[in-house]
């Protein structure tokens, strides 16, 4: 039996016309409504008809690598256990007795022989098959397959587990489409976590993909990256899918993005190309992921929506096995980098927050280098309308936003200053 979390039919509370100047071109396109990020009505739609039906990404397998290891989680305010089966197939369930629904699994992670609910101790096998309790042999029509525990879909890309609570959902390669094609090059699913940041943010959740989606802020709010990887030098990657992507580059001679910006003998992911070598590259991918990977390591974030105003951020860092293997191998550097860009980010989106509740605030405009925040605004706005159209927002070539022309401009600007 697969749970299944039907979609509503309720209407969103945001309509066509609110969101009809955010699905134009971005040289005519308006940001979204600031009632977006604070009503609670909102949230809780995007919460019922967005996150409970969307492929969320959960964790990686090295979490669950042996069998029965596992690892909890939470989907869409669900509790979910995601466990390697004696098959050594990834499965995930609810973690829900079928008894009377008390909570199995209480420990974040481990590894068990089988589950077992400590209320009455209904027993089910890696499979999630419950094995026949004691004292329901004189039942009227009850069998255990009837009483197995609730699966959820759980599939895999390059060692990233993603959950989706809706079984009719289209498969996670349909939501990733061409993503994928962009790093098939590198071994991703043999990196291996170093480092874990946790963070709680006063903002909304669409403030930080949005904030992630550019470097426009980076000149002022982080000047250390901007050092290495100037904000007007970059690209974006082409494709289909439910993301966005771009890529920046390292100056001079940078290696990496670290608190010195040199790799200090880190090795480099392999497949690696001299391009890349010289490359960061970041995308989103919805709704809630946010993916960054750099000469020698991969960094993910992860924006768990907790409330209109509030936000639950997830920071990771994955080196390959070689790296961490190196007797002097250090994560430091990145780590502190990251912690730091990271603070400037919620600085300044807890500020976004704060004035876009005012009466006074209209939607803005976006800047010519803020095509992937409109993309990402697009797609919720899109999925406001619910009119089945598409918002097209068109990339412009690597040479239109690294020109010469933007840097004499910035330049310039920077001699008037």
């Amino acid at each position: 039996m697969a749970s299944h979390f039907p979609r509503s039919t309720s209407v969103a509370p945001v309509s066509v016309v609110d969101v009809q100047a955010t699905r134009q071109p971005t040289e005519r396109a308006h940001t979204l409504p600031g009632r977006v990020y604070h009503d609670p009505a909102v949230f809780e739609w995007e919460h019922e008809q967005w996150f409970r039906h969307e492929w969320l990404f959960v964790g990686r397998e090295e979490d669950a690598a042996e069998t029965g290891s596992f690892f909890r989680c939470e989907v869409a305010s669900e509790n979910v256990v995601v466990v390697r089966g004696n098959d050594r197939v990834l499965r995930a369930f609810h973690n829900v007795c079928r008894h009377r629904g008390a909570r199995i699994v209480e420990e974040p992670n481990g590894r068990i022989v089988r589950f077992q609910c400590p209320y009455h101790a209904w027993v089910y096998d890696l499979q999630g098959n419950l094995r026949p309790p004691r004292h329901t042999e004189t039942l009227e029509d009850f069998s255990c397959e009837a009483f197995s525990l609730f699966p959820v879909r759980c599939e895999t890309w390059n060692g990233f587990v993603f959950l989706n609570l809706d079984r009719d959902a289209p498969p996670l390669a349909e939501h990733l489409s061409e993503f994928p094609t962009h790093f098939e090059r590198f071994p991703l699913a043999d990196l291996r976590r170093a480092k874990r940041m946790e963070y709680e943010v006063r903002a909304n959740w669409k403030a930080l993909m949005e904030n992630y989606a550019e470097c426009y802020h980076c000149p002022g709010v982080h000047p250390l990256l901007n050092h290495m990887t100037p904000y007007n030098l970059g690209g974006y990657l082409a494709g289909a899918g439910e993301w966005a992507g771009s890529w920046m580059e390292l100056t001079g001679d940078f290696e990496t993005l670290s608190t010195d910006g040199y790799r200090n003998g880190r090795l480099a992911i392999p497949g690696m190309t001299d391009d890349d070598l010289k490359r960061v590259y970041y995308a989103w991918i919805w709704p809630n992921l946010l993916f960054s990977l750099h000469p020698d390591y991969l960094m993910t974030h992860q924006v768990l929506p907790r409330d209109a105003e509030h936000s639950t951020v997830i920071c990771e860092l994955y080196f390959h096995p070689e790296t961490m293997d190196q007797a002097d191998f250090d994560a430091t550097g990145p780590a502190e980098f990251w912690d730091l860009t990271n603070r400037q980010d919620w600085h300044v989106c807890e500020l976004q927050q704060a004035g876009t509740k005012s009466r006074a605030y209209v939607p803005g405009r976006y800047a010519a280098i803020e095509r992937m925040v409109h993309s990402f605004d697009a797609r919720v706005a899109d999925r406001y309308a619910g009119d089945g159209i598409r918002t097209d927002v068109s990339r412009p070539s690597v040479k239109e936003w690294g020109s010469e022309r933007m840097r004499r401009g910035d330049r310039d600007r920077q001699t008037a200053d």
